[in-house]
Formats: structure tokens, sequence, C-alpha cells
């Protein structure tokens, strides 16, 4: 059953949508890339979170342009970490951009490559992405010096408005998006609003509140302080990597039973990280 699931999630068609009027959300097939745009400049500036996986390149530059007019360029890429579904076409899009990218200190490793992540665990799971993440990359790639450090200050280079945060568990340099003014929350990995590890799941996309994947999250603890972390911004919208956007009660209710059952819900009974 959940073969003929995955099967149908691959034939996918790319597709976008606009969340608000300067967030538009490209959903592949496993993942979210997000573009930013920035309302307080006149010259159609935007930024670019997340670099999905191999082969996405030219689609990710279609859908932009159709946003933001032929031949735009973004005026930096955030990166929330750099595991494979995030980082596949980092290296086209800054072949063909020339801008910046940018993403936590401790990820850096990660992304210059001098550090493999552990590998995935298929053992957290019996749904068919799990099962099959063991195929996934967790080799480092080397972005050289097109990738730094993020500013010190919180501040988020490209993104008027933005503060990055902190959510280490599933890498440990793990940074998520907010947003005060409206309390937009772009969170990466560190929380998903469907369930990644069932093949069903990812295709249905019916909304609700998880952990970070399990199959590449080594750290647990981290994760649930950081998913206790959200919750304490009280935000308004969560944009997850994987899932689709959910936000006002219905995410407030849901969040809080994440942090509430975190240990039963999300962190998974058995595993080699666990």
């Amino acid at each position: 059953m959940e073969k003929n699931i995955l099967q149908e999630i691959t034939k996918k068609p790319i597709s976008s949508q606009q969340i608000t009027k300067d967030i538009f959300l490209v959903e592949f097939p496993l993942v979210n890339a997000i573009l930013v745009g920035n309302p307080q400049a006149e010259s159609g500036e935007w930024a670019l979170i997340g670099a999905g996986m191999a082969h996405t390149a030219k689609a990710i530059i279609k859908e932009a342009e159709s946003y933001f007019g032929k031949g735009s360029q973004p005026t930096s890429i955030i990166l929330t970490h750099g595991h494979f579904d995030h980082v596949g076409a980092i290296i086209e899009l800054t072949n063909q951009w020339n801008c910046p990218v940018y993403a936590h200190e401790l990820e850096l490793p990660y992304l210059k490559g001098e550090r493999d992540y552990p590998p995935a665990d298929p053992n957290v799971s019996e749904g068919l992405i799990a099962q099959i993440s063991p195929t996934f990359p967790n080799q480092s790639i080397n972005l050289g010096d097109r990738v730094q450090a993020l500013p010190a200050d919180g501040g988020v280079p490209g993104m008027f408005g933005w503060r990055w945060i902190h959510t280490p568990g599933h890498t440990p340099g793990h940074v998520s998006l907010f947003r005060d003014e409206d309390r937009i929350f772009i969170a990466g990995d560190a929380i998903t609003t469907l369930k990644q590890d069932s093949a069903e799941a990812v295709l249905s996309k019916e909304k609700e509140v998880n952990g970070p994947p399990a199959y590449f999250t080594t750290d647990w603890d981290s994760a649930k302080n950081s998913v206790q972390a959200i919750k304490d911004l009280n935000p308004e919208m969560v944009i997850s990597s994987h899932g689709l956007p959910i936000k006002g009660e219905e995410l407030r209710e849901q969040l809080e039973n994440l942090v509430a059952n975190f240990d039963k819900v999300a962190v998974p009974q058995e595993g080699v990280y666990v």
C-alpha cells in the first residue's frame, strides 16, 4: 500500500501558493522551499529559505521569477540546516545567482565538506519514508566561501523584520525564522505539519503538528527544548519545510499538545539516537 503511495508522491507535480502578501511556498514531493519578499524595499528584493532536493533548481528559479519577475535574484539564501533535501539544488542555484548563503555557525562543517551527518535511522517508525531513509544521502556538501555564519545579533540578511532562532535537535545548528510583527514562524524541520515518516501522510498533507523528522533527528532533548521555545513565541502561523502552513487556534492547540506529550508522540520508542 505505502509503496504505491510513494510512487504517487514522486510523480506529484511541483506546485506553489502565496501564503501572505510577501511569502510564497514552493511545494516539492518531499520538501518545501520558501520565498520571502521584502515589503520595505521597492526593488523586489527577496530571499530563499531552503534549496530543495537535487534537480529542483530550475523549478525554484521558475517559481521565483513568476512572483518577483524574470531574471530576479535573491539577496540571500538561508539554510535552516544542511540535510540533503534542503541543499540539493544549492550548488546550481549559487552558480546561477552568485548570492551569499547563510547558516548557523554550528552547521557550517556540514556545508563546507568537513563533517558528514549521522546516517538516518529506519528503526524509528514503520512508515515507508522512515524505512527507506537509509538511502537518503548524509554526506556533507562543500559550499566553500559561498556560505557564512548568520549574524550573531540575530538578524537575517535580506529579510527585513525577521530574526533567526537556534532550534537544535534535528541537527546541531538548526535554525528557524520568526517575524515579530505578525508572529509568522518559519520552522524548517524543528517541527513539521505532517507526519514525515509516513508516505501516506506526505501524500495527503493532512495538517498535523509534529516534531522533527525522526529518522534524521539525533538529539531528542534539544529537539524537545526547541519545541518548547517555539510554543513560548506564541506564533500565529507556522510554515514548515514539510507540510502545509497552519495557523490560529488550530496551531495553538496542536502545538500545546505536542509540547505536553512530546516524549510520547514525537520521540520514537526505539532507535539508534533515542
